[in-house]
């Protein structure tokens, strides 16, 4: 029981230490992150286009 006492303390000592970032980093850290999935997401399916147009062409 002791090590489970221990083990949760020192869990709390450690999330003490935690240096949160600010909102100001999370909404820019997320605004990169939806933009560069737009732009991933938008260069997938203009080569799927692409490829089903050749594909569509040859066959």
């Amino acid at each position: 029981m002791g090590k489970i006492v221990r083990f949760f303390k020192e869990c709390v000592a450690e999330l003490k230490k935690v240096v949160w970032p600010s909102r100001t980093d999370v909404v820019s850290s997320v605004k990169v992150v939806l933009i560069s999935t737009v732009v991933v997401a938008v260069v997938l399916g203009l080569l799927d286009l692409v490829f089903v147009t050749g594909m569509n062409l040859v066959f």
